[in-house]
């Protein structure tokens, strides 16, 4: 078993101002293309708490549009030629990232997460790439939808959630035992897939993130959060942010101006490797 490794702050400050370097390159090519995103989670609050990186943070999060994100996917393979980063999401044919969701990589470093020390990708300085989903108006269809999501991630990830229950992780254990081949497991999450982003993000109250795990799945945020980007200092730059951030933040995060216990101003990723000079295999 890999052993983690110990970040120190100096090292945790570059690994920081190296991941800047893939948020400015994703950021021009959205703006050149016109899509939309916005800083996620934790960047959010570095952006309105720090004006840049929380301190401990370790990583870079993005969220987009479901039909953004869609067509940068698109855009990405059909345009950018730049070696050094790649943009990889599972697709059932050639790509297994261990991901629901789209990573950006920064191949010119190597940074290797525990969790996915076994996966045949590139690993890089990775930054994770959200699409933000319409939710249904009925409860009922909300309840179905919440399933759904709950299939897409566990066939297109193929982990067994250790971390919201012993129920929710026998029976995660089980669909995964009754479905060994990833070819049969790629059409059921495809088919999840189709039928949890049938609702558009633009034409519904609410709107949620269904590929940032079970807990966030339930959050609801008021579509209006989401309707406008404003720009907000980030490290000496400009970025986007919701408009709405503080109602999309308490939701998500309660009283995000507070800094957390000391014991908590922790990096949240074990890493079995971090070399910030040598680029990824």
């Amino acid at each position: 078993m890999s052993e983690i490794i110990n970040v120190d702050r100096d090292t945790l400050r570059k690994l920081q101002l190296k991941e800047l370097e893939s948020l400015v390159y994703f950021d021009e090519f959205c703006k050149k293309h016109e899509l939309t995103y916005f800083l996620l989670g934790g960047c959010v609050i570095g952006a309105i708490r720090h004006n840049g990186f929380i301190p401990w943070d370790d990583d870079i999060d993005v969220m987009m549009p479901r039909r953004d994100y869609e067509r940068m996917l698109k855009l990405w393979k059909q345009h950018e030629s730049n070696e050094r980063f790649l943009m990889l999401k599972t697709d059932g044919d050639k790509v297994f990232t261990g991901n629901s969701f789209a990573t950006l990589i920064d191949t010119s470093a190597t940074m290797v997460k525990e969790n996915q020390k076994d996966i045949d990708v590139p690993h890089g300085i990775v930054t994770d790439v959200f699409p933000l989903d319409g939710c249904p108006d009925s409860k009922w269809q909300r309840y179905l939808q919440y399933y759904h999501a709950m299939m897409y991630s566990l066939y297109i990830t193929e982990v067994v959630p250790s971390k919201h229950g012993g129920l929710i992780k026998f029976v995660s254990s089980v669909l995964l035992k009754l479905v060994p081949s990833r070819e049969r497991r790629t059409k059921i999450w495809q088919k999840h897939e189709k039928k949890m982003t049938r609702y558009g993000f633009r034409t519904h109250k609410k709107s949620t993130e269904l590929c940032a795990g079970p807990g966030y799945m339930k959050n609801e945020y008021p579509q209006e959060a989401f309707n406008e980007v404003i720009y907000h200092e980030f490290e000496g730059l400009q970025m986007p942010i919701p408009k709405g951030y503080d109602a999309y933040l308490k939701m998500a995060f309660g009283d995000y101006m507070e800094l957390p216990p000391e014991d908590k101003q922790v990096p949240h990723h074990d890493l079995v490797a971090l070399d910030l000079e040598t680029p990824c295999r």
